[in-house]
């Protein structure tokens, strides 16, 4: 079992530790066996039942931690931190005690007495019951980042399995197994691959547009949490593969543990919008002015109720009449009543609550009224690039096919930016009238595919890998080559024609993608019963596994070195337009597999059950093409980008995902113009960070982009933009935009994902904090 649990850890003396960069082991940066030597445990065995409890004592359970919010006491007495609101109270009790001395004396004079102060104590209470209201449903982004936790793990303990742990219940050192759909428990540093790769869907957490690559191998200590490749953190999911991992760090210290740490303490430090600011300075010489003209009425009034005889030029034998004091005492009174306006903060509140219902119609939720006017003071906007600036969907925007003669390319442009079939189309496409060339690549985008996409409450939906849900949207606009496939299926059927493209190639095996390679493969059986193998992957490494090329009529000739250089420039000008690029290739002669079925016994499958093989087995390829992929940017951006330029609103983007595709989204959005030098402008996180003046790097005017950015880096920027005196507004959609949507002076939510996982809504919603 599990050693050495005394002493593990001993750097931490809180039993509940808080983040910290500093006191962490650097699991990824370390070997395998000495991340086991450093967690006292055996990845085979698991951690004993002793070693579990010592750990859980030190270090509590895996749970974020609980913040107690504010009392319905203290959200009332809030209500009344305003100047003008004192005022308005104040004299209330002193309208409200005069008429109740005066009600002594009966009558009509007493009931018309209360109707003033009465009618100002309604006013306030109305608005105090509203304010309570809109601060206790404001509140939810804590509670967001606990729903996205896993609730259960597969944890070796003791040497035997337990399949379904509560998630909760995890210490550091603890063994578990990951597959593919498991969303992490918990930050672990991966020990073991069970399958030949492991990608992990991180987008919300890191910012990134596509699912990475895990290893088990170490890798550089000084990296960003996006070069953390031998980690998993909490709340990512599984998208392919099946692995071991020892768990690092729990609870408060796991990366989404720093993200609700980051949210908490800008909760702390809420600052007044710019409207209630200028209100609490306008109450304060309101009250200064009402008070000075206040007890001039009353002094002048003075010889009315204090009156003297003079004696020897001295003034003496002073008479005060009490009542006739308290009588032009309450006409001061009465004079700062009519003059405090008592109806603005209802005036203020119908007016904002105006702007609400016409934001709402542009599907524009609010969740606190003075957020509508602090958005029309906005000089700054930060914003998301992954899910906000761009759809957050993978769409095929490319395709570059083979001609007649090796050294031609057909180039053909795609539309589209969502996972639905019918959304654009393949500009000069040869429909009903697709040629060999063009049939290969819908084969191998349909077959050598395991994702899939579906339909549901008005919104298309992929499931597996975005890249290939993308390329079956690309294989239906394509469509079905005539009478190639025979009857054609219904047409309410979401992905007909990649059904079709299977049926007729049935799958035998699989190899799997493979991050040295960096391909797929499946073996298939056609209906004339000949094995053929498809390929599709990076198009660098499928280029140089192959010999021949497939032109327009389904001639194979071999692949020169002027065809192979003109396929080069074709990715290289689509990689320099931040397009992801696949390539396609396919093999006939499967010499090894041509009796091959599927059967454990055969001499081939002993091939499949090696990785290393898989090279050799995708040798002497016809290549056929390749496509450019991307998350293409929402339509309305551009514009949007345009009318704050034209406000005198200057746009940032700040995006976890790389420097490069970040550069290319915001040339083409209009941040950047297309032959504007942009080094000046263009920065990674961790090179901001390391700045000596950041707030002079932080006053250029125009655009800025800032790329591998983490939560930390982003709310840096926003507090630094605060502290410089400008209004900023934050846009995300993630998880590790939280801190600084919370930070800002308003936050808007992006979409249906990250920090509001309960907003389900069908059509894209942008929620205002």
């Amino acid at each position: 079992m599990g050693k050495g649990g005394q002493d593990f850890g001993k750097q931490k003396e809180d039993k509940n530790p808080r983040p910290s960069d500093g006191d962490v082991f650097p699991a990824w940066a370390k070997e395998i066996q000495e991340c086991e030597k450093h967690f006292g445990v055996d990845r085979k065995l698991g951690l004993s039942s002793a070693d579990v409890e010592k750990r859980r004592e030190k270090y509590g359970w895996n749970e974020l931690e609980k913040h107690e919010g504010q009392s319905i006491w203290s959200l009332v007495l809030e209500q009344f931190n305003d100047t003008l609101v004192r005022i308005l109270l104040a004299a209330a009790v002193i309208s409200f005690v005069l008429a109740w001395l005066d009600g002594e004396e009966g009558g009509e004079k007493e009931i018309t007495a209360f109707v003033e102060p009465l009618v100002i104590f309604l006013i306030l209470i109305v608005n105090a019951i509203v304010g309570v209201w809109q601060e206790s449903n404001a509140e939810k982004a804590l509670e967001a980042l606990k729903e996205i936790q896993s609730e259960h793990a597969s944890v070796i303990r003791n040497g035997s399995k337990v399949p379904s742990l509560a998630a909760k219940e995890l210490v550091p050192g603890d063994i578990v197994e990951l597959k593919v759909g498991d969303k992490v428990p918990a930050d672990m540093r991966v020990v073991e691959l069970i399958s030949s790769t492991l990608r992990v869907e991180q987008g919300s957490l890191t910012g990134e547009s596509e699912a990475v690559n895990k290893t088990n191998k170490p890798v550089s200590e000084d990296v960003d949490i996006q070069g953390k490749k031998s980690m998993v953190f909490a709340g990512t999911t599984i998208v392919n593969g099946h692995c071991i991992c020892l768990v690092a760090q729990t609870g408060m210290l796991t990366e989404i543990g720093k993200v609700h740490s980051q949210i908490h303490a800008a909760s702390q430090s809420e600052e007044d919008t710019p409207l209630k600011k200028k209100l609490n300075e306008f109450g304060e010489m309101l009250t200064m002015i009402i008070g000075v003209i206040c007890a001039l009425v009353w002094l002048i009034n003075v010889k009315y109720f204090l009156t003297w005889e003079y004696v020897n030029g001295w003034p003496a034998n002073f008479k005060f009449s009490f009542e006739k004091c308290t009588y032009y005492f309450e006409i001061a009174v009465a004079l700062a009543v009519a003059a405090i306006p008592e109806g603005l903060p209802a005036v203020i509140t119908t007016c904002l609550a105006l702007g609400t219902r016409k934001m709402a119609q542009k599907n524009a939720l609010v969740r606190k009224l003075p957020s509508v006017e602090t958005l029309g003071c906005t000089t700054v906007i930060c914003s998301d690039k992954t899910g906000t600036l761009t759809t957050n969907q993978m769409a095929v925007a490319k395709l570059v096919a083979l001609g007649p003669k090796p050294t031609i390319l057909r180039k053909f442009k795609v539309d589209g930016t969502t996972y639905n079939p019918l959304d654009g189309k393949i500009h000069d496409w040869p429909t009903g009238r697709m040629d060999a060339n063009l049939q290969m690549i819908a084969k191998i985008a349909a077959v050598c595919n395991d994702a899939g996409v579906t339909h549901a409450e008005q919104k298309y939906v992929a499931h597996g890998m975005p890249t290939e849900a993308a390329l079956k949207v690309l294989v239906e606009k394509m469509g079905l080559p005539e009478g190639s496939l025979g009857a054609e299926s219904s047409e309410s059927e979401l992905l007909r024609c990649c059904q079709k493209w299977n049926e007729f190639e049935s799958r035998v095996a699989t190899l799997e993608f493979d991050r040295d390679r960096k391909s797929m493969g499946v073996i298939v059986n056609s209906r004339s019963q000949k094995k053929s193998l498809l390929v599709k992957g990076a198009v660098e490494n499928v280029l140089e596994r192959s010999t021949k090329v497939q032109l327009l009529d389904g001639t194979v000739v071999p692949l020169d070195e002027n065809s192979k250089n003109n396929i080069v420039k074709a990715l290289n000008e689509m990689s320099t337009s931040a397009l992801r690029c696949l390539g396609f290739a396919f093999k006939d002669e499967l010499t090894d597999f041509e009796s091959y079925d599927g059967d454990e016994d055969h001499p081939a499958h002993r091939l499949l059950l090696d990785p290393s093989t898989y090279s050799s087995i995708e040798s002497n390829l016809v290549f056929v093409g390749l496509v450019g992929l991307w998350d293409p940017p929402r339509e309305e951006v551009f514009d949007a980008i345009e009318d704050c330029r034209a406000a005198g609103i200057r746009v940032m983007v700040i995006t976890g995902d790389n420097k490069n595709t970040a550069e290319a989204i915001c040339r083409e959005i209009g941040v950047f113009d297309d032959d504007e030098d942009i080094n000046p402008r263009s920065i990674t996180g961790r090179e901001f960070m390391c700045l000596p003046d950041r707030k002079a790097y932080l006053r250029q005017s125009g655009g800025l982009l800032f790329s591998r950015a983490e939560p930390k880096h982003k709310q840096e920027i926003v507090r630094l933009l605060k502290e410089d005196g400008e209004v900023v507004a934050m846009t995300g959609d993630g998880v590790n935009d939280a801190p600084a949507l919370k930070l800002a002076d308003i936050g808007i939510a992006m979409g249906i994902s990250g920090t509001e996982e309960a907003l389900n809504y069908t059509r894209r919603v942008n929620l205002i904090y």
